[in-house]
């Protein structure tokens, strides 16, 4: 398949698709749109920064247009589910943009903002509801939203989601939907979990898989530097004065550690905001917009912010702490390099993070290369076995590919780690 004229999508379909400049389809798009347009439950893995989106949206918006009759008050014809306000917020854009010229409507709900106004939205009923689960389930309680139409599903990111806790909320929401619906569930990764969701949720899914469950883009360039911790912040300033014009995502593991060095980042010069859980949604928003268009160049973010980001111009990624879960590495890092483009992907590791780094490259099954710093001979490897000391985990670094060996003595003692955002 050469271009998107050859799917035989609707003209309207095409012509949003000119006017994004969008000719030819990601290898996602090229296996999966053909499917979903035959009506098959879809089961599709790929990389961060792929074209996802296009590969549910194209299909899903094709049917609908081929679909007569507006929605009933309170129902919709169609249901995207997505982890954070963020990426619900660009998977709804996304469809805007392909809707723009059609009587289609999409309407998001997510939390944080007012629930009296989207109660309202819903009332005139929609083609397309964009949601985050907990939000949805808050409005299926006031009797706002009747999903009893819905003959599309649509779970993106459902790893996250599971990682999240949201499998109770899909409890809630699927028996609500009606039995007779295409699904698709999109993801990056292939935990065990998925699986089962897919046996539960889907029905003879035809699996789309365009890089192995876990597989870094191919265009990231990627490095580890070896630092403790309070070494951590004159690391990234080094970094980041290397080239300062450059779009900076940096990502933390704690709210209050994301804010802290934002402001210490603006307080020395640097032009820097931060998105995490304790901002509200109109702070996100912003905080998104003004590193979307340049005014700010250094983005600091919790894991908020790894899969809600669509920003093409994102050259680097830091990983000032690294994230407890491997799989969210893969996603972090696929803020850049997206849609083809090249990007580098750095990450600190001080001591007490070994662990992590070990789990990190035995999913993602490469040694990243060592940029600084060195590590204990074998301390890595040693990570993975069990200590019978009182208090302590297993996990107390070693070297990655490159490292000097027999430096360092004893790993410093874990200390117990915030809550994460």
């Amino acid at each position: 398949m050469l271009d998107f004229d050859m799917l035989g999508l609707a003209p309207a379909l095409n012509k949003a698709l000119q006017t994004a400049g969008l000719t030819e389809p990601t290898p996602i798009q090229n296996r999966a749109i053909p499917l979903a347009l035959q009506g098959h439950d879809i089961l599709g893995l790929a990389q961060t920064g792929t074209g996802k989106t296009l590969a549910f949206g194209l299909p899903l918006v094709d049917t609908l247009l081929a679909q007569p009759g507006k929605p009933a008050p309170k129902t919709a014809k169609s249901l995207i589910l997505a982890p954070t306000r963020e990426l619900v917020n660009q998977i709804a854009e996304a469809l805007r943009t392909l809707t723009r010229d059609t009587k289609l409507r999409v309407v998001t709900v997510v939390g944080g903002q007012s629930i009296g106004k989207q109660i309202n939205l819903l009332l005139r009923g929609t083609d397309i509801l964009v949601a985050t689960p907990g939000r949805l389930i808050d409005l299926m309680d006031r009797g706002a939203v009747d999903l009893g139409e819905v003959r599309h599903l649509v779970l993106d990111e459902a790893d996250q989601m599971l990682d999240l806790g949201f499998i109770h909320a899909l409890r809630r929401i699927a028996p609500a939907l009606n039995p007779d619906r295409q699904t698709m569930l999109f993801s990056a990764t292939m935990p065990k979990q998925m699986e089962e969701l897919s046996r539960a949720y889907l029905t003879n899914p035809q699996r789309v898989q365009v890089a192995p469950p876990g597989k870094t883009a191919d265009k990231i360039t990627q490095s580890v530097h070896f630092v403790a911790k309070p070494a951590k912040a004159a690391k990234l300033r080094e970094i980041l004065s290397a080239d300062l014009e450059a779009q900076t995502l940096v990502f933390a593991r704690t709210k209050h550690g994301a804010e802290k060095l934002m402001k210490g980042l603006v307080a020395d010069g640097y032009n820097a905001a931060s998105i995490h859980g304790n901002k509200s949604q109109g702070q996100r928003d912003r905080a998104i917009k003004a590193f979307r268009d340049g005014t700010v160049t250094v983005l600091v973010a919790t894991d908020v912010a790894a899969r809600g980001i669509d920003i093409p111009g994102v050259a680097y990624v830091v990983n000032y702490d690294l994230p407890e879960v491997a799989d969210s590495y893969v996603h972090r890092i696929g803020r850049t390099a997206r849609a083809g483009r090249e990007g580098e992907a750095i990450a600190f590791c001080a001591p007490e993070e070994y662990d992590l780094l070990r789990q990190i490259q035995k999913l993602i099954k490469l040694d990243i290369p060592v940029a600084s710093g060195t590590v204990p001979e074998g301390a890595l490897a040693e990570a993975a076995k069990p200590s019978g000391r009182r208090g302590r985990r297993p996990g107390r670094g070693g070297p990655a590919a490159g490292a000097k060996p027999g430096q360092g003595g004893k790993p410093r003692r874990r200390r117990p780690r915030r809550k994460a955002a």
